[in-house]
């Protein structure tokens, strides 16, 4: 079966007082344009906080994922197409303008867009493509070669059939070859003044903001209509939501508990959009150096049985996440992916005796203290969020109040951003509060083979390669061979019954414990631009932070009249 997809229409902590003051600079100077207001201004910049924290570092390599400054991928450096994980619809065009498959699934043809220039000023072509594909270090496993036959099209070959593999193929952020073919050390590389060919390019970078503007060789004629965007270092959410109801703060993904007291002025609106799954992340296997009692499956089980997500969802997310599936799968998108006897929803509320129960078959014993212990090992474990994150922070909390009810006793314990994600890529962590990056499309798939194979994870002590993310350390063969099946088929039934045996293993093996859909706000100035995804129109995932998704969100702003 030939697959063809056309081109479609392209639709340390900072203080509030300090971040105020920057803002408050940026009034004041001729080339930054105001700051608060000037509605219909094309001089007004586009103030936005998308996570990061002080200081900044001028870091865009896109090859660095827990390091990079968010306006890299999107703003800066743009994929062959967009896949939009809020709608369940055809790709968007960018780089890319059409693709097709052989019959078995083995090469693809991808015809690349003509007139795009990086904003250096040279010209893109296809043999940008192909060597972003066969970078080193971001070759996916699956990919054989990829070979510009011309300057508009590239072949792809694949060491197995690969149909499944096609978002996150598609999705990768080309770079520009006459730039990184002279890298030394592309896993190091900062790529402080990096070359893209998206709708923006760095202007400033300090501690505590970086400012992009609008590319001049910028290839859809007429965008961005926003001329200058800058980026602020906030710590927390409440620095970020205080910013919003000041009229500092024009977009921003984060967390609100009330979202309407911030949006009480009329000037911001908000929108939810859950796909991303809550998680504990367990370092989970012993073999390849994870070490504490979250390695016993029993232990997690037993820690999954002893959540309330209701309670959950009620003080941590204030209602607004959704129930999650052990499956990952998202209901009510991916239902028809959930195998059947597979339960499709996680328990909703705690049953310390099931988990009491789990926890004695497997030979654990409850001590004086009311915590089970084996072997004169008590199951106990830190369980730790990063600073600042409020929602994650009290949802750690009350897991810890949930689990001792069951004679578990785990620590909450909050970290900075970097002790987080090095600690996650090490594998030097028991238990993580966190999140995976849901599928781009109606299909569980990538986030099977991204977040569980054991090709994608390292043992303990080894950081996780660039665009790998088992941080659970999770190796299963049968699910391994599963995945690979569902790569490597089209027909329905084929994946079901693979994805019936990736099931299996998960829901029982839990490496990462579901807590909820979360919650993803997401504030925008209604009043001074235009353009933003809607209830009616989402025609891109809205928050800040989204990889890709930013991109065109920005190129299809415009100031309001």
């Amino acid at each position: 079966m030939i697959r063809t997809v056309g081109l479609r229409r392209m639709l340390p902590a900072v203080a509030v007082a300090s971040s105020i003051a920057l803002l408050a600079a940026g009034c004041s100077s001729s080339d930054e344009g105001s700051a608060t207001g000037g509605g219909g201004d094309e001089g007004r910049v586009l103030n936005v906080w998308a996570g990061s924290q002080t200081p900044i570092v001028a870091n865009f390599n896109p090859f660095m994922p827990n390091a990079l400054l968010h306006a890299t991928q999107g703003p800066i450096l743009e994929p062959l197409f967009y896949f939009n994980k809020v709608a369940d619809a055809a790709p968007t065009p960018l780089l890319g303008k059409s693709f097709e498959w052989n019959a078995d699934g083995t090469e693809l043809t991808i015809k690349v867009r003509e007139g795009v220039k990086w904003n250096d000023g040279e010209a893109f072509t296809a043999k940008d493509v192909a060597f972003t594909l066969n970078y080193p270090i971001a070759k996916p496993t699956y990919v054989d070669n990829a070979e510009a036959t011309d300057d508009t099209t590239v072949k792809v070959t694949f060491n197995a059939p690969s149909f499944t593999n096609e978002a996150s193929l598609l999705s990768m952020f080309i770079v520009p070859e006459h730039i990184w073919k002279d890298v030394a050390d592309p896993a190091t590389e900062t790529n402080a003044k990096p070359v893209g060919t998206g709708p923006y390019t760095v202007e400033s970078v300090s501690d505590a903001a970086y400012t992009i503007v609008a590319n001049p060789n910028y290839w859809q004629e007429g965008k961005p209509a926003v001329k200058k965007v800058r980026y602020l270092a906030l710590n927390s959410n409440q620095t970020s939501s205080d910013l919003l109801t000041t009229g500092k703060l024009d977009w921003a993904g984060m967390f609100s508990p009330d979202p309407s007291k911030v949006t009480a002025s009329g000037a911001l609106s908000v929108i939810n959009t859950p796909v991303d799954p809550t998680v504990l992340y367990t370092c989970s296997n012993a073999e390849l150096g994870c070490e504490g009692p979250q390695t016993d499956v029993a232990v997690r089980q037993a820690i999954n049985l002893a959540i309330d997500r209701t309670v959950l969802n009620d003080k941590a997310w204030a209602g607004q996440a959704k129930t999650i599936s052990p499956t990952f799968a998202l209901l009510g998108r991916d239902d028809k992916w959930i195998a059947p006897g597979i339960e499709p929803e996680s328990p909703q509320t705690a049953d310390a005796t099931a988990a009491a129960a789990v926890l004695e078959a497997a030979g654990y014993a409850k001590g004086a203290d009311g915590v089970y212990a084996k072997d004169g090992k008590a199951v106990e474990m830190t369980l730790s969020s990063v600073d600042g994150w409020t929602d994650y922070n009290d949802a750690a909390k009350l897991i810890a109040e949930q689990a001792a009810a069951a004679g578990i006793k785990i620590t909450p314990m909050q970290v900075t951003w970097d002790e987080f994600a090095d600690g996650r890529s090490s594998g030097n962590y028991q238990l993580i509060m966190g999140g995976l990056i849901g599928t781009a499309t109606a299909d569980p798939y990538s986030l099977y083979h991204d977040w569980l194979t054991t090709d994608t994870t390292t043992p303990v002590g080894t950081p996780i390669e660039s665009g790998d993310w088992n941080f659970a350390r999770y190796s299963n063969p049968d699910v391994d061979a599963a995945i690979l099946t569902a790569a490597g088929t089209l027909d329905v039934d084929a994946k079901m019954a693979a994805y019936a045996t990736v099931q299996e293993n998960i829901v029982r093996d839990l490496p990462y414990i579901p807590i909820v859909v979360n919650a993803t706000q997401t504030f925008m100035n209604t009043k001074d631009y235009t353009g933003w995804p809607s209830e009616g129109d989402l025609y891109a995932f809205p928050p800040s932070w989204a990889s890709g998704a930013a991109g065109i969100v920005l190129a299809n702003l415009k100031p309001a009249n």
